[in-house]
């Protein structure tokens, strides 16, 4: 990712690839049109480097200050730590004491990795994506016949003993057992329980699929066993898309014999007594442990909403271009766009073609040679300087270990540059973050609000702001 990020700094270099020669990142370079059909002479374990730039000499002048950058780099690897295993078993000869494996490699490698680690009893945190479907089934029915976790794959966030892996962000260790998807979802409500003085025991990711007919909710309904048998959990909050058809059956059914309390916030599934948002799911669970019962507020009702938004445009003309979502976190990205196609109608997904568009920029098409956004957010400073003729651009900021040190930072720039052209285009923002999150998440807030964005408390509340702008009538109550 850095060697991606310092070449495609170099004058008339408009993208850079570098990515292991898998065939899956070889699709991904093709879809990009940073490789032909006839491939690349590459193995999974060779280092892909594909240059798009203003001239072929240009391209070759790019490489081979890249190969430069790979051999300076190695040379200076002087100070790395005296614990190198080179193999899963000599990482536990070294510490044997481990109880949990987290993989990170090649998809094509992964589930075998996965697969030692599980036999070797240890619970797994698998990072890694581009792993099929039928080793994800056949990892998670091995880790249940051991009595162990397989969070993932493709899982970004967890909570173990309150203490967080991938990207997380720092919440205080608690009585709130989470299971999640993979991601975003789980930090936002992990860091809004913070903010309510909750903390997290657990927070289980089990993975994108885990919910889909092809893999039956395998882990989702194991971690429902292991948070009812963990005596520091004292509730439980299930966060993620809604379940296949098929598989919803047999969650309801184990959540009727589940003796704990539990929340249920499956985004775009309308049951009566489930959390419709994150927000929700956060303050239900809060409320519960209170012994009291959560009502959202209606956010269209509040006091002085209809003089801050006209505040904001000119003329107090409240209506004109469409709403853009630029997105880092993959679950905030899929919460708005069911909260504006509920207010707005129809809103475009990951397209650049209607009225309205939420665009997750984490997603593969959007990453190909360059870190997450979440990592680095240059990425979307830049899509914030292509946007025109819209009237909201809508954001998510997500603070944590993993994340970019100031997030806000390269944001506000471009949006203080774009707002220099466009004096009518309204920025709205929300933040997940915690108060002891490295990058300081009042110090992300206050950058954001200096360059001109309204501030959201959550992302739900953001995206419902985003719609009153470009449609005013919400806001008198015949709208929604």
């Amino acid at each position: 990712m850095r060697l991606a990020r310092e070449i495609r700094r170099k004058a008339g270099v408009s993208e850079v690839a570098a990515l292991m020669g898998t065939p899956a990142n070889q699709e991904i370079m093709l879809q990009a049109g940073l490789a032909d059909e006839d491939g690349v002479e590459a193995g999974p374990n060779d280092l892909v480097l594909a240059v798009e730039a203003d001239s072929q000499a240009l391209a070759f002048e790019a490489i081979e200050e890249a190969k430069t950058f790979l051999t300076q780099a190695r040379a200076g690897d002087g100070g790395a730590s005296d614990f190198s295993p080179s193999s899963l078993v000599g990482a536990l000869a070294a510490a044997p004491e481990s109880s949990l494996a987290m993989i990170s490699v090649p998809g094509a490698y992964a589930a075998k990795e996965a697969m030692d680690a599980l036999r070797s009893g240890l619970h797994v945190f698998l990072f890694s994506d581009n792993v099929s479907v039928d080793d994800e089934v056949a990892l998670k029915r091995e880790a249940i016949e051991r009595d162990l976790l397989l969070m993932g794959p493709d899982c970004g966030t967890a909570y173990i003993g309150g203490a967080g892996l991938g990207f997380a962000n720092a919440v205080k260790p608690g009585r709130v057992g989470c299971i999640a998807a993979s991601g975003t979802g789980l930090q936002a409500v992990a860091s809004q329980l913070d903010a309510l003085g909750e903390g997290i025991s657990h927070g289980i990711g089990v993975g994108g699929r885990d919910l889909s007919a092809e893999v039956g909710g395998l882990m989702t309904l194991h971690a429902l066993d292991f948070l009812s048998n963990d005596p520091q959990t004292e509730i439980v909050a299930l966060i993620s898309k809604p379940p296949d058809p098929e598989v919803l059956p047999r969650i309801e059914e184990a959540l009727k014999s589940f003796h704990k309390p539990h929340v249920v916030c499956f985004l775009g599934a309308e049951k009566p007594g489930w959390a419709e948002t994150l927000e929700d799911a956060g303050h239900a669970v809060a409320a519960t442990l209170k012994g009291e019962t959560y009502r959202p507020d209606d956010f269209f009702a509040q006091a002085g909403l209809k003089e801050k938004i006209a505040s904001l445009k000119p003329g107090g003309a409240l209506d004109g271009g469409g709403v853009l979502g630029l997105f880092s976190g993959g679950t905030l990205a899929h919460e708005s766009h069911l909260i504006l196609e509920g207010l707005l109608g129809d809103v475009s997904w990951n397209e650049d073609a209607g009225r309205h568009r939420i665009l997750d920029l984490g997603d593969d098409r959007y990453t190909v040679g360059r870190p997450h956004p979440m990592v680095d957010p240059e990425s979307r400073a830049e899509a914030i300087l292509q946007a025109e003729g819209f009237g909201v651009v809508l954001l998510d900021l997500v603070l944590g270990r993993g994340s970019a040190q100031d997030p806000a930072g390269p944001l506000a720039r471009a949006i203080k540059e774009a707002r220099g052209k466009d004096r009518s285009l309204v920025f709205v923002a929300s933040v997940v973050g915690t108060a002891d999150d490295p990058q300081s998440l009042e110090e992300q807030v206050r950058i954001l609000e200096d360059a001109g964005v309204v501030v959201l408390p959550s992302n739900a509340q953001a995206a419902r702001f985003a719609a009153a702008v470009v449609r005013p009538e919400l806001l008198e109550g015949d709208g929604s």
